[in-house]
């Protein structure tokens, strides 16, 4: 299926020489993306670190990749070289540099990685000028009928078709279990996935030995999804240290299992919280409905902030906002560094507006201030268009974003 991603590999180089850094959480379709590549080029080589044929050409240094990718020949069009799951490679930043520093303006360069590219300290002079990063996200509601780039953030609202928003929320957004939407192969895919992720990648590519407890972890966090995050709990619950809590949370970040969101402090009166959120990537694996929900709409307003920010339309970020009262807003998106627009999720639109929405949109001056709600039909409607606080559902306001 072709993706919002094709469009923006396709605009980079049509504008910059910097590398590509495409990254992501394993089968999100970052090879795929960077091999349909092919149809902007008339030379085109792929060179992936776990292929030893391929491994042999990545040691043998810049001349040997450049003699694979057929870099000494004349072509109609600028090559594109890639190189996936390279950050494997002990002196991969080293060998990035001298590459790009040879063939820049001569080769377009994808890298590929399914743990974040810049997590890796060794080896090599930094990298900083030479590349650009994406963050590829599973699909949303958005990319489902939208794959074309725009120039602003917000666009019109657009109906999906109604199974496909249920089908995102019961088989997330990974492309091949969406797609086949079966069952079955959802729970298979599910435990190999986890299985690549702890016995491959964390034990693998990090210090980690104790594999079992790291498990145990994730699983625990499955269940805290969208709760404030108490390291004191989870380190009596895991039998380990706080420190080690947070260390080993922000491995299982690296890796694309959950992120967290912190709290927005300015312009909120006794705002003394400073504990994070935590949701997961994959929020199929969050069972609870009102849970699930509220980490569905989390990773599509993930997605947004990275993409908005990777495409340079500003600096965006996601909070949450809660004071010593208790009172709490899901979600607020900032757009350079100011509050932009607040977003609380519900199942269902009774009891009428949070009175903690109406509250914080006040006292941060954040320009919009939506309720979204999973039990509501599809309404042709710009929510963007409305100042005041506004109930809306999740169906027109996630296909506004991307």
């Amino acid at each position: 299926m072709k993706r919002l991603y094709t469009a923006v590999i396709q605009e980079h180089f049509k504008r910059h020489q910097q590398m590509i850094f495409l990254i992501g959480p394993r089968q999100a379709g970052k090879t795929t993306l960077s091999l349909m590549a092919k149809e902007f080029t008339t030379q085109f080589a792929c060179l992936n670190w776990d292929n030893l044929d391929h491994r042999k050409i990545i040691l043998g240094g810049v001349g040997s990749v450049a003699s694979f990718a057929g870099l000494d020949k004349l072509t109609a069009k600028i090559p594109i070289v890639v190189f996936d799951e390279i950050h494997k490679y002990g002196k991969w930043k080293t060998f990035l540099k001298g590459f790009f520093d040879t063939y820049k303006g001569k080769a377009h360069i994808i890298v590929t990685g399914s743990s974040r590219l810049d997590v890796y300290k060794k080896g090599g002079d930094s990298l900083m000028g030479r590349y650009f990063p994406y963050r590829l996200h599973q699909l949303s509601l958005a990319e489902l009928g939208r794959i074309d780039l725009s120039e602003k953030e917000i666009n019109g609202p657009f109906q999906n078709k109604k199974q496909d928003f249920e089908k995102l929320v019961e088989n997330g957004g990974f492309p091949e279990p969406f797609i086949k939407n079966d069952l079955r192969f959802l729970n298979r895919w599910k435990t190999l996935r986890q299985g690549q992720l702890f016995r491959e990648d964390v034990r693998d590519l990090s210090r980690i030995q104790e594999i079992g407890q790291i498990e145990l972890l994730a699983e625990i966090l499955k269940h805290q999804a969208g709760q404030l995050t108490n390291y004191s709990k989870l380190a009596n619950k895991v039998n380990v240290s706080s420190d080690t809590i947070r260390r080993w949370i922000k491995t299982l970040q690296s890796f694309f299992y959950c992120f967290t969101i912190q709290p927005w402090s300015k312009n909120i009166p006794r705002s003394l919280i400073k504990k994070p959120k935590t949701y997961l990537w994959d929020w199929i694996n969050v069972d609870e409905e009102g849970s699930r929900a509220e980490n569905f709409v989390a990773s599509h307003l993930l997605k947004a902030v990275h993409y908005w920010t990777d495409c340079g339309l500003g600096q965006y970020g996601l909070w949450f906002v809660r004071d010593k009262e208790k009172r709490e807003v899901d979600f607020l998106v900032s757009r350079d560094k100011k509050p932009w627009f607040l977003v609380e999720v519900k199942l269902s639109p009774k009891g009428g507006i949070s009175k903690n929405l109406v509250y914080f949109q006040e006292k941060i001056k954040a320009k919009h201030a939506f309720q979204v709600v999973f039990d509501m039909e599809y309404i042709s409607k710009d929510c963007f268009k409305h100042t005041e606080p506004i109930i809306v559902p999740a169906r027109t306001f996630l296909t506004q974003l991307v």
